[in-house]
């Protein structure tokens, strides 16, 4: 990934470039007006280039998965959670939000900036080929920042022109209209855009139609969110990894990712500019760059005996909590998932001798030598007299969750911490930075898209079939028949399990629980933190404040309701 950093911007815009490191250089060309550069070769390949941008602030940052995975029934808030809010929906949850504020910005520069393209492109002195490829990459970026706004807000402020200078006037569009101009942008780009990039991390033709897919499913057409599903799995050359646990080693580049965001190991790189980060509470938001994912679902393992921080076992932020919920969906007497997600022993890298307070307030010492066993995590209850009788510490379900009480967290720093996203190739213990590229689109999830638009539609055999390749897949050695499933078993709450198992964390959780019009009811009935707050208006996140007070039409736009 090469960052090209330069001064002259389109006005509004506010975007630097950043890219794959195959097919970006860095480049000055200050002393540039924009229309001068945008009509030049270079120019319009480095705003396309920039268009790839704003996704680094949302994949593997602390604030976009809060806003994806925490509030639903699989995950909750950890003792370092910086905003509490999101996880909560309590009064806190308003227009006032940073990190929501901060998305809005985000997300509506990158709208702009793929507005600005699909105009440019077309006049553009680019070989009429490359256009085509071109205009495809920034009208598929535009739905897929449409899709994201119109997901997270409801039906906002809508336009497809370039906005040059100051406007003051919003628009309140129907989800309806954001939806049509989604589909006939991924219509163009699956038409237009190549099968496979020489350059990595560029979009492609399959990457186009599993995004429609999705989209096709969000908006109940389930006949062709299957068609198109069946077709990136049939027609290209992506595969399932025969191992789960092999998607979330050192390498994040393997057959079954259909489409990603690229990070990289450069540190310097791997920075964001895009001309609006220039704050302290900005460079906060954004952790200074990388894919920082492996922080945020550890807890406090280092403040234990027997353990100092390392690289194997991450910098634990303890930002994120899984639910009693999300553990009690696995069996892991068949399902390779739950030990490729979740870290369940930690070895001793700090040897030596440890005063310790047993279950009955005695102390006693205990002594490890490296790599002893001394953490050890499990979502069952175990008898104070067997954790008394051990050496190492125990985190059973009763030290994090109120057994008697719905589950509800008691502590929020010692639990089974998430490890799919461990980054072991940092370069020191205390490096934020991560380099492992962020999943957006697995083939996993174009059988699961199969799997229920098939049952939507009633083919409940076809339904079950794809479900259980995905199930086998998942499957211990010699387990694959005990995880396969009938069809009296397939139903919407057991594909949103299903979808649980698979993708915890990958930040689509909030959005699948919405799209089924289950996220009330089962935050209701498996996120004990949530539960007493959560009302039906949440469904849609609060416009910025600032925002409202800006716009010279405030009786037509108006804040979403049920906020302040």
């Amino acid at each position: 990934m090469k960052k090209i950093l330069y001064k002259i911007l389109l006005p509004a815009l506010l975007l630097g470039s950043a890219s794959c490191e195959s097919f970006l250089d860095e480049e000055n060309v200050s002393g540039l007006t924009a229309s001068g550069y945008y009509s030049t070769a270079e120019g319009i390949e480095s705003l396309v280039n920039s268009l790839y941008t704003p996704m680094r602030f949302w994949y593997g940052k602390e604030n976009g998965i809060a806003l994806t995975e925490t509030g639903t029934d699989i995950f909750t808030r950890g003792n370092g959670m910086e905003n509490p809010p999101v996880a909560l929906y309590n009064s806190d949850l308003s227009g006032a939000n940073a990190p929501i504020n901060f998305y809005w910005g985000r997300f509506y520069a990158a709208l702009n900036a793929t507005n600005a393209a699909v105009a440019r492109i077309p006049d553009s002195p680019l070989p009429e080929a490359q256009k085509a490829i071109r205009l495809g990459e920034a009208r598929f970026l535009r739905a897929f920042y449409l899709w994201h706004i119109v997901e997270t807000w409801g039906g906002v402020h809508f336009t497809t022109q370039e906005q040059i200078g100051v406007s003051t006037t919003a628009n309140r569009t129907p989800v309806e209209t954001f939806y049509a101009q989604i589909f006939e942008d991924l219509t163009y780009a699956a038409e237009n855009l190549p099968v496979t990039s020489s350059q990595y991390g560029r979009v492609t033709k399959p990457a186009a139609e599993a995004f429609m897919a999705r989209m096709h499913l969000y908006r109940g057409n389930y006949a062709e969110a299957s068609r198109l599903a069946k077709k990136v799995i049939s027609d290209y050359n992506f595969s399932l990894v025969p191992n789960y646990a092999s998607l979330w080693t050192a390498s994040s580049r393997n057959p079954e990712i259909v489409w990603n965001v690229n990070f990289t190991a450069d540190l310097i790189l791997n920075r964001e500019f895009d001309g609006l980060t220039n704050s302290t509470s900005d460079d906060i938001l954004l952790r200074d760059g990388g894919n920082n994912s492996h922080l945020f679902f550890l807890m406090t393992y280092d403040q234990l005996p027997g353990m100092q921080r390392d690289i194997r076992y991450g910098r634990p932020f303890a930002r994120f909590m899984p639910t009693a919920h999300l553990l009690d969906l696995f069996d892991e007497k068949k399902d390779a998932r739950f030990d490729a997600t979740f870290q369940t022993v930690w070895y001793a890298n700090k040897p030596g001798t440890y005063n310790v307070t047993d279950t009955k307030g005695n102390q006693r010492q205990v002594t490890f030598a490296a790599g002893d066993t001394a953490i050890y995590a499990t979502k069952y209850v175990v008898p104070n007299a067997v954790k008394d009788a051990k050496p190492y510490t125990i985190i059973d379900r009763s030290r994090t969750y109120n057994v008697s009480a719905n589950d509800a967290p008691v502590v929020r720093d010692r639990y089974m911490s998430l490890k799919k996203f461990l980054d072991p190739a940092r370069q020191t213990i205390s490096q934020q930075q991560g380099q492992r590229d962020a999943y957006v689109i697995r083939l996993a999830e174009m059988y699961l898209i199969v799997a229920e638009a098939e049952m939507m539609q009633g083919n409940m055999s076809e339904a079950v079939q794809y479900m259980n390749a995905v199930r086998r897949r998942a499957a211990l050695p010699g387990k694959a028949a005990e995880m396969e499933i009938t069809a009296d078993q397939l139903d919407i709450d057991f594909i949103l399990d299903e979808r649980a198992r698979e993708f915890a964390g990958e930040q689509q959780r909030w959005f699948d629980l919405k799209r089924t019009g289950k996220l009330i009811e089962r935050v209701k009935a498996f996120n004990p933190d949530a539960a007493p707050n959560i009302q039906p208006f949440h469904r849609v996140r609060p416009i910025p404040q600032a925002q409202l007070d800006a716009v010279s039409n405030p009786g037509e736009f108006k804040q979403n309701e049920g906020y302040n």
